[in-house]
């Protein structure tokens, strides 16, 4: 699949984009804005982030603290930003004191991390921060998130021990190479009926943050209601050095 190789191309790309996930959701037997597009922008400019702004776009994401407290205070606050993946405790403070419009962190994977998070939360005055739940889908040892049998377990100590956290959901990275198949997507569903069973809670009001840029369409039509889109909508990654 060809990516956009110039910033003036990150726009267009972005509304392609919309355009497959919102024909995805339609194939699914839900309407398009069921579905949220995150657009992560790891290792690109803060100009480019500000095109898709500028063309009307508001969910973005990013996976190192550094880089979203970096970029956070150079664009608008209407932002609604996600922290995706693997959070360090000593980082949760630092990261929600920067950000004051971070709108979810993507995704919890121990009881020890909702805790920080919660103080956090709390100590700061902030408003209620909504989390999802990382499932390790693929049983890769690399890979952080709950093992699938935990899920419920985790789930509820978010949703009963941390009042100044929002449980909205569950979310998995997918494969070693970011890439993901039927079975991932399907254990994660398996485990969003097991938590929605156990919490009483609506499947739909369940957030699932399954699918990128390779697999989103199908993540889709197998329930996500978050995608998670960098590479399709910005270009290859760039790592001049590595990030924290």
């Amino acid at each position: 699949m060809a990516a956009p190789a110039a910033e003036g191309a990150a726009a267009a790309a972005l509304l392609a984009v919309l355009a497959r996930a919102g024909r995805a959701a339609e194939r699914s037997g839900r309407v398009a804005e069921a579905v949220r597009v995150v657009a992560v922008g790891k290792t690109k400019p803060v100009s480019m982030l500000r095109q898709l702004y500028d063309a009307g776009h508001r969910c973005f994401g990013e996976n190192y603290v550094q880089e979203l407290v970096t970029k956070a205070p150079q664009l608008p606050e209407d932002i609604r930003w996600h922290f995706i993946g693997h959070l360090q405790s000593n980082k949760v403070k630092p990261l929600l004191a920067a950000v004051p419009n971070l709108d979810m962190v993507e995704g919890v994977n121990n009881e020890k991390i909702a805790n920080h998070l919660d103080r956090a939360v709390n100590s700061l005055g902030r408003e209620p921060l909504k989390v999802l739940v990382q499932v390790n889908t693929s049983g890769e040892e690399s890979k952080s998130g709950v093992d699938p049998s935990r899920c419920v377990e985790l789930a509820k100590h978010v949703k009963l021990a941390c009042p100044h956290l929002i449980f909205s959901g569950l979310m998995t990275i997918g494969m070693k190479d970011y890439s993901s198949t039927p079975e991932n997507f399907k254990a994660l569903v398996d485990c969003k009926l097991e938590v929605c069973n156990a919490l009483q809670i609506p499947t739909e009001q369940f957030e699932l943050s399954m699918g990128m840029s390779g697999d989103f369409e199908q993540a889709i039509e197998m329930g996500s209601t978050n995608v998670r889109i960098g590479s399709t909508i910005f270009g290859p990654r760039e790592y001049p050095n590595k990030k924290q």
